[in-house]
């Protein structure tokens, strides 16, 4: 296939199969039954009862901890493990410079200061550049599996320690990745994770809080659930029971029909999970020492969700074809999905982060960072794209199709310029 031109130079393209590609997640006839039938039994649980007890309980089962509190969105479930982390005015925390905006943003509203901290090559949180920037405001570091590929879970305890720092999660992407065979998510204090769209485990909108402290999980209840849940959970005995009735002012409760997906879906993570391994240790194999194409690096003790396959892009190893051209041609053979990170990227590039006081007051006098502060995540930034990673095994052949589309751009990288 090689020997024919590339599609963008009027090759025949690569894949022919018509997309979308990949869709995520998948809706089976248990999922449809499940919405269904929640339908007909409530569409609003104002405590833990019903499905959102169900859904707690198994998350919690699932993830080996005391407590899981659901809600609306991943960004709420952030929200609410800073809050309930004590994590106020002036307090600091460090977070990797490379990641989702959410993983910060709520800071913000608690009048706390997000510290960006550079990623080494891998996107990985700098614990050198982290330690540089640790003053005595500094309350917490969070970690993120980004891509669903674990942190290194030793380094990072090991570090909060030595610094006596909390360590927080931010699981968005890794739902059932474990590092040592221990779920991702339960290592810190506690741990947010989205149940967005295409996130591993979805409720098409959600989140949740993971944890193994109870007076945590008591202030997660009072930040977003309110009234019945934290007066039927928080002992009258307990100083913060008497703000029961309004917990800190805020719903960020899960709706039912969410929950009853994301339960159905819980069911079949695993399966969902070892069919992404098997398939992008196949396409990682394909592309392995493929000319300006690195894979990522595995470690023996982590197990990846794979959210997605991010690669790296080399162009001094393709005469120096620009990243864009390339994808260009990628696209053009039919691999329509390959795709670059967009609002996960550099935090510190957002003009929330460089001029925060344009929308928040307190924060007028705060001075963003300088340009170039962070040069690895925005090396890293710049030379990654991505590719889903299917699960089921029937997607293997789309899934070599791909790699294969990859190739054939590589071979006529000069071709291309």
């Amino acid at each position: 296939m090689n020997d024919f031109p590339p599609a963008l130079l009027g090759g025949t393209p690569a894949i022919t199969v018509p997309g979308p590609h990949f869709t995520w997640p998948p809706i089976e006839d248990a999922d449809q039954c499940a919405v269904a039938a929640q339908l007909e039994t409530a569409v609003s649980i104002p405590d833990r009862s019903g499905i959102v007890a169900d859904l707690e309980d198994a998350l919690a089962s699932y993830l080996g901890v005391r407590h899981v509190v659901t809600t609306c969105t991943g960004t709420a479930a952030l929200h609410s493990m800073y809050a309930a982390a004590g994590v106020g005015p002036g307090d600091e925390v460090i977070v990797p410079a490379l990641t989702f905006h959410a993983t910060a943003t709520p800071l913000f509203h608690l009048g706390a200061h997000p510290v960006l901290a550079d990623v080494d090559d891998r996107g990985r949180l700098d614990l050198d550049d982290a330690a540089r920037r640790i003053t005595a405001r500094t309350k917490a570091v969070v970690t993120v599996h980004l891509w669903g590929l674990p942190e290194d879970m030793d380094a990072l305890v090991s570090f909060a320690e030595a610094h006596g720092l909390m360590l927080l999660e931010d699981g968005s992407h890794a739902h059932g990745a474990t590092w040592n065979h221990q779920m991702t998510g339960t290592f810190g204090v506690a741990s947010a994770f989205s149940l967005n769209g295409p996130k591993p485990l979805s409720a098409g909108e959600g989140g949740f809080v993971a944890t193994d402290d109870t007076e945590l999980y008591y202030r997660v209840l009072l930040h977003g659930q309110y009234n019945k849940r934290c007066r039927r959970e928080i002992p009258d005995s307990h100083p913060l029971a008497r703000f029961a009735v309004t917990g800190m002012g805020l719903k960020l409760r899960i709706h039912p029909l969410a929950a009853a997906l994301a339960r159905a879906q819980l069911t079949r993570l695993d399966h969902y999970l070892t069919g992404r391994q098997e398939i992008a240790d196949r396409m990682r194999a394909a592309l392995d020492g493929v000319p300006g194409i690195r894979v990522p690096h595995v470690p023996v003790s982590a197990r990846p969700s794979w959210y997605a396959l991010p690669l790296r892009y080399e162009p001094a190893d393709l005469e120096g074809l620009p990243l864009e051209r390339f994808l260009d041609a990628v696209r053009a053979e039919g691999a329509t999905e390959a795709d670059r990170p967009g609002s996960t990227c550099p935090l510190g590039t957002h003009p929330l982060f460089q001029a925060p006081g344009a929308l928040l007051p307190d924060y007028a006098d705060r001075q963003g960072p300088a340009a170039g502060d962070f040069p690895a995540a925005g090396h890293v930034h710049a030379t990654t794209f991505k590719l889903p990673v299917w699960h089921r095994e029937e997607d293997a052949r789309l899934a070599d199709a791909y790699t294969a589309a990859i190739t054939k751009v590589v071979s006529h990288a000069k071709d291309l310029l």
